[in-house]
């Protein structure tokens, strides 16, 4: 099939343009051009690429006619934000008969009631992200169910792998956490560290990809959530990664007001966006229609990106990471 992705060379995209390629597709990699895949693959190679900045065609109202001219059988959209956008790609495509995989996120749910969430519960998005991926879904869902265009939404966790920072034990970006564990240092972690993140490895968000282009009719018009097997709390987390340098987390708890003076603002803004949803999402509906399987568990791919981040001198974790297989999650 003729595949167009749009936003082909960020963290997922990395992955999944080989993939397709490799699998026989005729690939067309959509972006802005400002920079290169994060991943090298022969497979780049053998793509058409087309540039593009989305924003700027979304104000002209170009964009989705630019992207129905390029005649996909599937469009792949990874960077879509507002239902203002999604809405004008859909008003394009409507008569091409493409079928479009969108990428939303496990924050369509907001905060959790029961774990696992499945598919099926009840939206309650906040914050602006969260608000707009949902609005994205329904829009989509409406679309299928009143015109039958034809949609799939995939919803991943927090994406990670190599070349890029990942969510650590603290529920932010901060990279001396990192160094804190590999050093004995203490790290502190909001009110009992029992609130829970979602990983999932860049190659398992491509594989759901993959997947969703040859999914049978029963996809159309549904979400799926694309996450690793299991959530991790921010205490076992924080103990996981601790050992892969031979030693057990030292740990401090605090109020969140107490943790914000210790990380400060911006770390702690980061850290509440995740505790405040403490996401542990379900897999059951993507493996069941999708024949979604993840490959890496969170820790193997928070390993792989720490690793990546320790061998690019991203962090100085001293004699590096000491156990290379890690524990399953």
């Amino acid at each position: 099939m003729r595949v167009v992705i749009i936003g082909a060379t960020g963290h997922i995209g990395g992955y999944l343009v080989p993939r397709l390629v490799h699998a026989g597709h005729d690939v067309v990699a959509v972006s802005r051009g400002r920079r290169a895949p994060y991943r090298e693959d022969l497979a780049w190679k053998s793509i058409e690429t087309v540039t593009l900045d989305r924003e700027a065609e979304d104000r002209a109202g170009t964009f989705g006619t630019r992207i129905a001219e390029l005649g996909a059988d599937v469009v792949i959209d990874l960077v879509c934000f507002t239902r203002d956008a999604a809405q004008q790609l859909v008003e394009a495509l409507r008569d091409t008969g493409a079928l479009l995989v969108h990428c939303g996120s496990i924050w369509v749910h907001g905060a959790s009631a029961a774990v696992p969430t499945r598919e099926n519960e009840a939206r309650e998005a906040f914050g602006q992200y969260g608000v707009g991926k949902s609005e994205i879904e329904a829009y989509l869902r409406d679309e299928y169910e009143q015109s039958g265009f034809r949609s799939i939404e995939l919803h991943p966790g927090h994406i990670s792998g190599p070349g890029w920072a990942v969510i650590n034990p603290a529920g932010n970006l901060d990279l001396t956490v990192w160094e804190a564990l590999a050093a004995g240092a203490t790290v502190t972690l909001p009110h009992l560290g029992l609130e829970t993140v979602h990983h999932v490895h860049a190659d398992d968000v491509a594989q759901a990809f993959e997947r969703a282009i040859d999914a049978p009719a029963a996809a159309l018009g549904r979400s799926f959530h694309v996450v690793s097997e299991r959530a991790v709390t921010l205490r076992g987390y924080a103990q996981e990664v601790a050992s892969w340098f031979g030693r057990e987390a030292v740990l401090a708890f605090a109020s969140f007001e107490e943790f914000r003076t210790v990380v400060g603002q911006g770390n702690a803004d980061v850290t509440s966006d995740h505790v405040s949803r403490s996401p542990s999402m379900s897999i059951e509906l993507a493996r069941e229609v999708l024949g979604y399987d993840p490959q890496h568990t969170s820790f193997e791919a928070v390993h792989e990106a720490l690793g990546w981040l320790d061998a690019h001198g991203e962090v100085d974790l001293g004699t590096g990471l000491v156990r290379d297989t890690p524990a399953g999650t």
